[in-house]
């Protein structure tokens, strides 16, 4: 290991052990994305993208390639556990970085209720005798018992599950085309990807807004950087192949999907209400059969493979933010013979039973859900960027322009553009979920207890 990779020289100790190699951070990555991911979303995008699915996921993925090589330069600089908390602290100022971990912290905390809950919908729906309040502390109990495990036995069942949810998705993709080969659907067409008609940049990254969902997870790959054998570059590299991969299997999907959609004005004038576009076009494909499969491993995928992996990356941030006294301590302890931040993962699991059950009785409690996730991972992706050119560009004098001060500067500007664009609910739902942790900081300051993202400063401060 070089010396710029060791988390002691940050005042910490290697609590977490080296055993993710660059193979397990890239099915991490894509497991945690879900390769299936549009599945439960199609209808959703489709609609609101005015029948463009596939350009929506296409230019959701560039915009956060962008966001990737700024992740991979700021890893660099501060190799820890926490990902933008981090960056932002210590590459701007520490009250940001506390900012900004916030912001994620509402993208990671709410992404496993979310899953959660959609999963135990998917199985209600399937198996109406058990409630999807019992799915739900199924899937919640399962994924804590493996995770507490240890991170090697999580790595080595989800290369198991997305073997499975790549051959769901070569069976719809097989039906797909040969339905479309034998004059089913709408016939090829470039329509999913760019129709004139419809087109207009408003129009389109309003969807890439919901689409992004399905993307939210690459990002995640950075919170293993203390437990990766090849450190920064490797995590780095990882990072922006399972979103090259990921990309790719979801414009696919959602090309041939958009081909057979059964009534595309409709479901463009109406939306998805029960989201089952999806599965009416592998009905469509491939007959009920197909429509059972895809919907099954959508609520496995979101259930288990998902959520396991969403809560590995919210523990792992909870913990950095409490070994920095920015959360209870409680929040920072480590399982000695598992390396596991044991506290953090159950908090998880109680946080997302909690938030899962109260949201199953909402109407509206997916969109809600949904609304949080996003807003809180794009404000703290365009807070990432802001920290590659203050970090490099402004305090170390680069000269790498491209990389410190071009991507970051177009990752941003779109980003931006996404967040604009995005529904009203979503945009409340982050300034309020802003508001709340200007507050709690304002609570840290006058307990004494200011942002100090520095493992060093703190354990001089307890020996005071």
């Amino acid at each position: 290991m070089q010396p710029q990779e060791n988390v002691e020289q940050y005042g910490y100790r290697q609590e977490l052990r080296r055993r993710i190699g660059l193979t397990d951070l890239v099915f991490y990555g894509l497991i945690f994305m879900v390769p299936i991911a549009p599945f439960a979303i199609f209808g959703k995008v489709y609609s609101i993208s005015q029948g463009m699915p596939a350009l929506t996921y296409a230019i959701g993925m560039i915009a956060l390639l962008f966001t990737a090589s700024s992740y991979a330069q700021m890893v660099k600089a501060f190799p820890l556990s926490g990902s933008v908390y981090n960056y932002a602290g210590r590459g701007i100022a520490a009250p940001v970085g506390f900012m900004t971990g916030w912001a994620i912290l509402l993208d990671y905390i709410v992404v496993p209720s979310l899953l959660y809950l959609v999963a135990s919908m998917a199985m209600h729906a399937s198996i109406p005798a058990i409630p999807v309040w019992a799915w739900l502390l199924f899937f919640v109990v399962l994924n804590t018992v493996i995770n507490l495990r240890g991170i090697r036995v999580t790595m080595s069942l989800t290369k198991t599950l997305i073997t499975i949810e790549l051959i769901v998705l070569g069976l719809f993709l097989a039906a797909g085309v040969w339905a479309l080969l034998q004059g089913k659907g709408h016939g090829f067409s470039f329509a999913p990807l760019f129709n004139p008609d419809t087109f207009s940049w408003p129009v389109v990254f309003g969807a890439v807004s919901v689409a992004v969902l399905s993307f939210l997870g690459f990002d995640g790959i950075s919170m293993l950087v203390e437990e990766a054998k090849g450190g920064s570059a490797q995590v780095g590299k990882a990072m922006r192949l399972a979103l090259i991969l990921a990309g790719a299997l979801f414009i696919v999907q959602v090309w041939v999907a958009a081909l057979l959609v059964p009534d595309p004005a409709g479901l463009i004038a109406h939306g998805d209400p029960g989201d089952a576009a999806f599965y009416n076009t592998a009905e469509v494909a491939g007959g009920s059969w197909l429509a059972h499969v895809t919907r099954t491993a959508t609520a496995v995928s979101w259930g288990v493979a998902d959520t396991m992996v969403a809560q590995v990356a919210v523990s792992r941030l909870l913990y950095a933010m409490a070994r920095d006294r920015q959360l209870p301590s409680f929040l920072a302890k480590v399982s000695v013979k598992r390396s596991v931040p044991t506290n953090a993962t159950l908090f998880v699991a109680t946080l997302s039973i909690v938030l899962g059950l109260w949201m199953s009785n909402r109407d509206d409690g997916t969109d809600l859900l949904a609304s949080l996730i996003n807003m809180g991972a794009l404000i703290a992706f365009i807070v990432l960027h802001v920290s590659v050119i203050t970090h490099y560009v402004i305090r170390r004098k680069s000269t790498d322009y491209w990389r410190h001060l071009a991507v970051p500067l177009i990752g941003m500007a779109i980003l931006i553009f996404v967040v604009v664009n995005a529904n009203i609910l979503a945009q409340k739902v982050g300034l309020i979920w802003l508001a709340v942790g200007a507050v709690a900081l304002l609570v840290l300051y006058a307990m004494g207890r200011r942002p100090t993202p520095s493992g060093l400063a703190v354990a001089e401060e307890q020996h005071q």
